[in-house]
């Protein structure tokens, strides 16, 4: 039991990169099914590690002072900070996209 505790701590990582779980590659000859129902979970884990990640961050930037209603200028700030959030994620899985490619790209005019 210590060691499912310690484990689930480390999966919870604040940075987004102590994801480490395991992918359909990694399984090698497991059924597709098992391998399929992981990359579906661990979808589903980076998309809630990101809206936790997104609502800390904006909690942090637009709420002063907690109270029964939003006033207009936390909500504006709030969706800017999403929009933000959601602009600057998306540029940095598309750099990552085209870093990918270009190594790749490289790789196999060096095999050439």
């Amino acid at each position: 039991a210590r060691r499912r505790r310690s484990a689930a701590r480390e999966g919870r990582g604040g940075t987004g990169t102590g994801m480490d779980s395991p992918s359909a590659a990694g399984l090698g000859g497991a059924d597709p099914q098992l391998q399929r129902f992981i990359e579906v979970e661990t979808q589903k884990q980076r998309f809630q590690q990101l809206v936790h990640q997104m609502t800390e961050l904006c909690w942090e930037k637009c709420m002063d002072k907690p109270g029964p209603k939003l006033d207009s200028r936390a909500e504006t700030c709030f969706v800017n900070c999403v929009e933000r959030f959601i602009d600057t994620s998306q540029f940095i899985l598309n750099r990552l996209e085209q870093t990918q490619k270009s190594k790749s790209a490289f790789s196999e005019s060096l095999s050439d």
